[in-house]
């Protein structure tokens, strides 16, 4: 049977524009994977495990609400609540728990129509003081067989200390795709005076197997500590260069900000 998940080779760009400039980029994988396919690799996979220890491995309770509630059960409930139809495919993209150990600053879960096409995106983001929030965006009807899309919304969550609130995200997707080996996501914040900040994940797809598993261990080696040790790194720059920490505010009401693309 013929598997939507895989794994994309690439790396991370971060640059801050203003009020100082600074740039960081450094190399990264992820695992798209299809919540459907999820016992079926565990059970393929030799250096893959869904909820225990291996070299590589994905706890659901890493995401979503953070309980023992399954992952596509969480999602639906959203997609639901958010009067979305249910029952088509989720795939989501991520960094495995390595050796045992995960931090995602953001996860992406594409959300499909039960007749095809993707119908929403879900992003969930994490911040270093253990607090996750998420926005679920609907794809507008034209771009839903789209490979490349753009989505908005106001920034509810507070992630980097040195970064207000009162901002604006826009998400500018290269869709993940079986015949096109291309991945790209690029994430902008800005206030009101233009952008501030620009993230991007640059990568391409490879066959999720054993051997490609393996390859990933030795080119990027305990990856989640680094991408932990890079945020902190590149925090302590920025305060070198001037910039002075925010107070951070209390995390919103709501775990999951549900966007009204007409209104946001």
């Amino acid at each position: 049977m013929s598997e939507h998940s895989a794994l994309y080779s690439g790396s991370v760009m971060h640059q801050r524009l203003r009020p100082v400039v600074h740039r960081l980029r450094y190399r990264v994988f992820s695992l798209l994977l299809d919540l459907d396919e999820l016992p079926r690799l565990a059970d393929r996979l030799r250096f893959f495990s869904l909820d225990r220890f291996n070299l590589f491995s994905l706890h659901q309770r890493d995401h979503g609400a953070g309980g023992d509630q399954g992952l596509r059960p969480y999602v639906e409930d959203q997609l639901h609540a958010a009067g979305f139809a249910t029952g088509g495919a989720i795939r989501l993209l991520a960094m495995p728990r390595i050796l045992g150990y995960a931090f995602n600053p953001l996860s992406v879960y594409f959300c499909h129509h039960p007749v095809g096409g993707l119908q929403a995106i879900l992003y969930e983001v994490n911040n270093t003081f253990g607090e996750r929030h998420s926005y679920l965006i609907p794809v507008d009807e034209a771009h839903r067989q789209a490979g490349e899309l753009t989505q908005h919304c106001a920034k509810r969550f507070h992630v980097s200390p040195f970064l207000a609130l009162d901002m604006r995200y826009r998400f500018a997707i290269t869709t993940p795709r079986e015949h096109d080996e291309r991945l790209r996501i690029a994430v902008t914040a800005s206030d009101g005076e233009g952008p501030v900040l620009t993230a991007c994940f640059d990568a391409r797809r490879r066959t999720l197997d054993d051997r490609q598993l393996l390859r990933a261990f030795v080119a990027f080696p305990l990856l989640t500590l680094k991408v932990i040790a890079a945020i902190h790194w590149e925090a302590l720059h920025l305060w070198a260069k001037g910039l002075r920490l925010r107070r951070r505010p209390g995390a919103p009401e709501r775990k999951v900000t549900v966007v009204d693309n007409k209104h946001s």
